[in-house]
C-alpha cells in the first residue's frame, strides 16, 4: 500500500528546517497559519480576499509559486526559494532571493497576489517566527520585522510603525506569543506586539517564565544573577538568585540560593527550603517535587499532600495525577487515592480530549474518560474539538465518536461534504448524503473529503485525487511511500516533508 495515512496536524521542526535550508535562520519561512486575519491597509496594494479563498506554496520544475484552494496559480512558479505564506487566507507572501550559502546573506521582500513589492521604504522585511518547546514553529500575528540602515524595527501588516528602526535585533521570545526580545548594544528588553516596551532594555538576557506566560519574565544581569520582571515594566524579584525555575503560582517562585532550591513569593513571606530536592512541575495551586529520587506533591505552605513515593508523577487536571510505581502506571488524586489501577505499561492524559490512554502489552490502547471509566479500545487518530468528534481506529477500521462516546456516521460528522468514504468487500468508494454510490468500490485505500473538496484515492499502491463530484483530477500515479499525510488540492499533493508544508506535482 503506498503512503501512510495519518491525521495529526503536521508540526514544523526547527532543527530539521535549519538543516534543510542554510543551517542558519535564512529560509525557515514555511507556511504555517497565523490565527489572526490581516486587515486592509490604506497604503498597501494587498487585497482583502474572500474567507473561502486560501493560498499555498507550490513547487514544480524546481521553482516556487503560489496556488489557491482550487489548485490555480496565483503567483507563477518563477522563484528559486520557497515562498512563505504566514496566513493562508491573505494575499501576502514573503520571497527570498540572492542567497549566499557561503556567508549566509540573503534578501527578502513581501509581495501581494499581483507580484507587487510592499513596504519598499525598508531594506529588509521579514515575518517574525517563533517556536515552542517541541520546536513547533509559527508566525507572529500582525507584525513584520523591518530593517533600515542596518537597524531593526517593527511594523504591523498595515504598514504602521510599531518600533522605530533603532535596534540591533528583534526576535520572538521562545514559546511566548506576541512578545519580542529587543536588543541595543549588549542589553536586551521586551516589547509586545503593539510596540510597547514592557521590560526596559537593560539586561544581559531575558527568558520566558513558562510557556506563553506574557506577564512575567526571568531577567539576568551582568553578574549572571536572576530576578523576575513583570509586563508592566516593574521588578517583582531583584536579580539576587543563582537560578529561577520557569514556573510560578500567584507570584510564588522557585529560586536557587546558595546552591539550594527554595520557594518564595515577592515579599518572601513564603519560604520553603526543606522537604524537597527539586520542583519539577506546577500542579494547579501546588508543586510536584522530587525528593530522594522519588516524586510527590506539596502545597505552597510546604505541606506534603502526596508523599514522595512514586517513580514518576505528572499533573493531569484538578486534583488528578498520572503516576508510576513499580514500573506500572496508574492515576491518583491529592488524597493519594488510586483512581485507575497501576496496571498499565504506558498511560497518558490527553488535554485535547480530556481522555486517558493506557496500553498493556501488545494490546490496543484502552481509552478512559475523566471519570476513569474505560469507554473504548483503539488508537485515537484525530480529535476535532470544533466539530466535536474523535476519530478512532478500532479493529482495523476508523470510526467516529462524539465526546459522549456515541458512535457517529461520517455523514453526521461532515454535513457539508459532497462525498463520504465507504467500504465494501475490502474496497473503498464514495457515497452521497442519500447513501447513493457516487464512486464505485474500486480503490485499495482512500481518505475523507478535505476542506477544499478533494479526496485522495489509492489504486495499486499509488495515489491520485477526485474532485467534489467524484471525477478524477489526478490519476493514481504518485507512490508517496514516505508521506505521513495524504492530501490533494486539484492535481497538487502535500509534499513528503511536512516540515515545509507545501504542495507539489513531483512524484
Amino acid at each position: 500500500m503506498g503512503g501512510k495515512r495519518f491525521d495529526e496536524e503536521p508540526k514544523l521542526n526547527k532543527k530539521k528546517v535549519f538543516s534543510v535550508v542554510l543551517g542558519i535562520v535564512v529560509i525557515i519561512m514555511f507556511g504555517l497559519t497565523l490565527s489572526k486575519l490581516l486587515q486592509d491597509g490604506t497604503n498597501l496594494a494587498n487585497k482583502k480576499i474572500e474567507e473561502s479563498d486560501k493560498y499555498f506554496s507550490v513547487y514544480t520544475n524546481y521553482k516556487w509559486g503560489v496556488i489557491n484552494q482550487k489548485g490555480d496559480y496565483i503567483i507563477n512558479p518563477i522563484y528559486d526559494e520557497m515562498i512563505v505564506i504566514p496566513d493562508e487566507t491573505q494575499a501576502l507572501f514573503a520571497c527570498t532571493s540572492d542567497v549566499n550559502f557561503q556567508n549566509g546573506t540573503y534578501k527578502t521582500k513581501i509581495i501581494n497576489e499581483k507580484g507587487e513589492t510592499l513596504f519598499t521604504n525598508y531594506d529588509i522585511t521579514e515575518f517574525i517566527i517563533n517556536y515552542d518547546k517541541d520546536n513547533v514553529l509559527w508566525y507572529e500575528n500582525n507584525v513584520i520585522k523591518v530593517q533600515k540602515d542596518g537597524k531593526y524595527g517593527m511594523i504591523n501588516f498595515e504598514g504602521r510603525e510599531l518600533l522605530k528602526c533603532e535596534y540591533d535585533s528583534i526576535e520572538a521570545l521562545n514559546g511566548v506569543k506576541n512578545t519580542f526580545i529587543i536588543k541595543k548594544g549588549n542589553k536586551v528588553g521586551v516589547s509586545d506586539s503593539f510596540g510597547n516596551i514592557i521590560v526596559d532594555v537593560e539586561y544581559k538576557e531575558i527568558k520566558p517564565m513558562g510557556e506563553d506566560n506574557r506577564k512575567e519574565f526571568i531577567i539576568i544581569n551582568d553578574e549572571d544573577k536572576q530576578g523576575v520582571a513583570l509586563s508592566n515594566n516593574t521588578i517583582e524579584l531583584e536579580c539576587l538568585y543563582e537560578e529561577i525555575k520557569p514556573m510560578s503560582i500567584n507570584n510564588v517562585y522557585i529560586v536557587k540560593e546558595d546552591g539550594n532550591w527554595k520557594i518564595i513569593d515577592a515579599d518572601k513571606t513564603v519560604n520553603i527550603t526543606e522537604g524537597f530536592n527539586d520542583v519539577t512541575q506546577i500542579a494547579g495551586e501546588n508543586f510536584v517535587i522530587l525528593e530522594n529520587n522519588n516524586y510527590g506533591v506539596i502545597n505552597q505552605k510546604g505541606e506534603k499532600l502526596i508523599p514522595a513515593e512514586y517513580d514518576r508523577l505528572s499533573y493531569a487536571y484538578g486534583d488528578v495525577f498520572v503516576a508510576q510505581k513499580d514500573n506500572k502506571y496508574g492515576v491518583i488524586n491529592l488524597q493519594n487515592e488510586t483512581k485507575i489501577e497501576f496496571e498499565y505499561d504506558e498511560l497518558i492524559y490527553r488535554t485535547d480530549s480530556d481522555l486517558f490512554v493506557g496500553t498493556i502489552g501488545e494490546e490496543d490502547p484502552q481509552i478512559l474518560d475523566k471519570e476513569f471509566n474505560q469507554k473504548l479500545t483503539g488508537i485515537i487518530s484525530k480529535v476535532d474539538s470544533q466539530r466535536g468528534y474523535i476519530k478512532i481506529r478500532t479493529n482495523g477500521e476508523y470510526k467516529y465518536y462524539n465526546f459522549k462516546f456515541e458512535e457517529k456516521q461520517n455523514t453526521e460528522i461532515f454535513p457539508d461534504n459532497t462525498l463520504f468514504l465507504s467500504k465494501k468487500d475490502g474496497k473503498y468508494g464514495y457515497i452521497n448524503k442519500q447513501g447513493e454510490v457516487v464512486v464505485d468500490y474500486i480503490y485499495d485505500d482512500a481518505t475523507e473529503q478535505n476542506e477544499y473538496g478533494y479526496v485522495s484515492v489509492n489504486k495499486g499502491g499509488k495515489w491520485g485525487s477526485l474532485d467534489k463530484d467524484g471525477k478524477v483530477v489526478a490519476e493514481p500515479i504518485y507512490t508517496m511511500q514516505n508521506n505521513t499525510v495524504i492530501e490533494f488540492i486539484g492535481k497538487w499533493h502535500l509534499a513528503e516533508d511536512l516540515n515545509a508544508n507545501y504542495y507539489t506535482d513531483a512524484n
